[in-house]
């Protein structure tokens, strides 16, 4: 059964004295969790009151969390949201759903699972571990298709 929700970032410190928090999306950017007018911490829901950007962090103020000391008990916290709330464009998928998936070359062979990506500076990379693991850039002429329900085709060059 797919989990109902979605990791989407880290509480890392408090902002203010009022009660908000400072949130390190793990989502394509903090814009994407302005979004949700709810999110879970260890299965509780806080709505949100108010969000706002500040240098690719969120800062939100949760209803029930009124003052510093109540923002810091949440400090290093991981916030979830409704993956029914979350509506992704065609061709997208949460990291998390990839993650176990069996991948496989373009000539049928198959190299093992996905075990983790890894967010570079120079972009995604996936990590695959079979009989060794392979590290492969996530870009169009390496990651050849996507499909959660069946795996990852992928095109190998020499080396990798």
């Amino acid at each position: 059964m797919t989990n109902p929700y979605l990791e989407a970032g880290k509480i890392v410190n408090t902002h203010g004295v009022r009660g908000e928090v400072r949130i390190v999306p793990w989502a394509d950017s903090a814009e994407f969790l302005r979004r949700f007018r709810t999110f879970y911490i260890d299965g509780t829901a806080y709505k949100v009151l108010r969000s706002r950007v500040h240098k690719s962090q969120l800062i939100a103020a949760l209803e029930g969390v009124e003052d510093v000391n109540a923002a810091m008990a949440l400090k290093n916290r991981v916030i979830s949201i409704d993956r029914s709330d979350a509506k992704l464009p065609e061709g997208r998928y949460f990291i998390q759903d990839l993650i176990g998936l069996p991948v496989k070359t373009d000539e049928g062979a198959e190299l093992g699972t996905l075990s983790e990506v890894l967010d570079l500076p120079q972009g995604q990379v996936y990590v695959v571990k079979g009989e060794r693991e392979i590290l492969i850039p996530d870009v169009p002429e390496f990651i050849l298709n996507i499909d959660p329900e069946t795996g990852i085709t992928v095109h190998l060059i020499e080396g990798m």
